[in-house]
């Protein structure tokens, strides 16, 4: 809950949606939670696919041109079984992220909430040594997360 606050804090502070549409998006949020369906608990998936009032394009856009991020398409990739026994999948449904990676004491992790400072802060504190961010869609994050396991979240 608290990664999607503050994720949707972030989008009204970078004026990407406005505080009205984050109002109602936050009221649907509650709803979808209740119905434990982890896929649909996204106050980002409110926005951009059932309102319509941001595209998630654009979002990714913005982390690339005023964070510096890469991004990253998840289809195809296999994670190592070093990362996976590691793999906390509620953390990883309650933050929208997926560590996929390690080379020496570096993590890469994807994830479609860059902007929430919860996300951020919560896997920095996970991980020892530096993380290498990626921004990935919502729908490759869950797919992604679909195939490790059925662990949802309770949010």
């Amino acid at each position: 809950m608290r990664a999607n606050r503050l994720l949707g804090a972030n989008l009204v502070e970078q004026n990407l949606v406005k505080i009205e549409h984050l109002e109602a998006a936050n009221e649907r949020l509650l709803e979808l939670i209740a119905s434990e369906n982890p896929r649909k608990s996204t106050v980002l998936g409110v926005l951009a696919y059932e309102m319509k009032v941001v595209r998630e394009d654009d979002i990714l856009h913005h982390l690339v041109e005023d964070h510096s991020l890469g991004l990253i398409d998840l289809r195809n990739y296999e994670v190592s079984e070093e990362v996976k026994k590691k793999l906390d999948l509620g953390a990883c449904w309650a933050t929208w992220s997926v560590p996929f990676d390690k080379d020496e004491d570096f993590h890469f992790i994807a994830t479609a909430y860059y902007m929430s400072p919860a996300v951020r802060t919560y896997w920095e504190k996970h991980f020892d040594g530096p993380i290498i961010w990626y921004g990935a869609t919502l729908e490759m994050v869950a797919d992604y997360l679909e195939k490790l396991g059925p662990v949802a979240p309770k949010s």
